[in-house]
């Protein structure tokens, strides 16, 4: 999905300020400094000019980023220069229409290249996020031709012999697929709202394990790309002036509004979003007894989703014990000050790497230690999509 970067609307503010600029010819240049969260009535700050860090390196693997004009793609582009990711080429594919685009990333020109069966010829590392269809048919066949894929979509996370993989929760799963073996895999990245739930949850499910897990999404238009983060901000320009809302991404007024998540719906009632959730913990965890269930909505916020999780516990866990659990965890922050009223909200942890963790309570319904409730705020595009997906290759290097 390719995303409007020509006009100063909040959300392509949101989504990409410093990260890339528009050039005086029309092309993306991407620069090494952070985005920056812009919001409306307030003063933008920039950060202070710095040395730009080059990751280009002969010893790194080339690398091919496929969808390179959706928000997802851009945001590989970003996840990789923040972190610096080594890499001695790096070929930009998407669609047919975008073929031809330019841009500059850390001071280099590129030209985004057409996707066909012959694009991974020499490409050690692919990164994909282009959608299910395009997965299906483009991913076995640069594994056939020695590519490591990196899966942002659905189209393989739960078939047998595809590792779905959160680095700090459970490397192990990719362990066996090397890139020196110069053998293609595919790998797969899990939906953003498992991500997010399992980067809070799996620290105390292993240390208390987990025996049923309840999960309230609440998920922002960043889940649906950057066209309905588009559409949210002209829904609330057009209420504001007494307006009918323009509703092309979703069926109903977003502005103002919540609904059930946008995904299929299955006769158990049950929607996609939600088995997604229920399927990828029993794999990621490696255990199918653990009992999931979920509820998703969507809710009028631009970017990062948040969720509520209930936990039962097979042993006792205390609250204190969970809080410092989770100061300790990798990739995870702890927000929980009760006596102000602190915890974490999307907008703090918009642009950022880390999940943050609020609301740590034990579940007054439940006898004992047994329960908890935690609420948990992360960035879909970023640790839901592109950091995740980066981190998976970095585990290759």
């Amino acid at each position: 999905m390719a995303m409007a970067v020509a006009h100063h609307s909040y959300a392509s503010r949101v989504l990409s300020e410093t990260d890339f600029a528009i050039n005086g010819n029309g092309s993306q240049m991407w620069g090494k400094s952070k985005c920056l969260r812009s919001i409306p009535g307030t003063r933008t700050r920039f950060p202070p000019k710095r040395v730009v860090r080059m990751g280009l390196r002969e010893d790194g693997p080339s690398v091919a980023v496929v969808g390179i004009t959706g928000a997802v793609g851009q945001e590989f582009l970003s996840v990789l220069s923040d972190r610096d990711f080594p890499y001695r080429s790096l070929t930009l594919l998407a669609s047919k229409r975008s073929a031809g685009k330019q841009m500059t990333f850390e001071g280099r020109d590129y030209v985004v290249e057409e996707l066909t069966e012959d694009s991974f010829h020499g490409i050690d590392i692919a990164l994909f996020s282009a959608g299910g269809s395009i997965s299906k048919k483009f991913g076995p066949i640069a594994a056939q031709q020695g590519t490591v894929v990196v899966d942002n979509s659905s189209a393989f996370r739960m078939d047998d012999g595809v590792p779905l993989v959160i680095p700090e929760v459970n490397p192990e799963a990719m362990s066996h697929i090397k890139l020196s073996s110069k053998k293609g895999a595919i790998i797969a990245n899990p939906n953003c709202s498992t991500i997010i739930c399992l980067m809070a949850a799996t620290p105390l499910h292993r240390h208390a394990k987990v025996k049923r897990m309840v999960v309230s999404t609440y998920q922002a238009a960043s889940g649906a790309g950057a066209a309905a983060m588009a559409e949210l901000e002209q829904q609330t320009r057009e209420v504001l002036e007494g307006k009918e809302p323009t509703c092309k991404i979703f069926s109903q007024q977003y502005a103002f509004n919540l609904f059930s998540h946008n995904s299929q719906v299955f006769p158990n009632g049950y929607n996609e979003e939600e088995l997604k959730l229920v399927k990828e913990t029993r794999k990621i965890w490696n255990d199918q007894d653990v009992r999931v269930t979920a509820t998703c909505i969507r809710v009028p916020v631009m970017r990062a989703h948040a969720e509520s999780i209930n936990l039962e516990f097979e042993k006792s866990l205390n609250e204190d014990t969970a809080r410092e659990i989770l100061k300790k965890a990798d990739g995870v922050i702890v927000i929980d000050d009760r006596a102000a009223n602190n915890f974490p909200t999307p907008l703090e942890v918009s642009n950022k790497d880390d999940v943050a963790v609020g609301r740590i309570r034990q579940d007054a319904s439940q006898n004992g230690d047994y329960g908890l409730d935690i609420f948990v705020c992360g960035d879909q595009i970023r640790k839901g999509a592109a950091l995740n997906a980066v981190q998976i290759a970095e585990r290759l290097l």
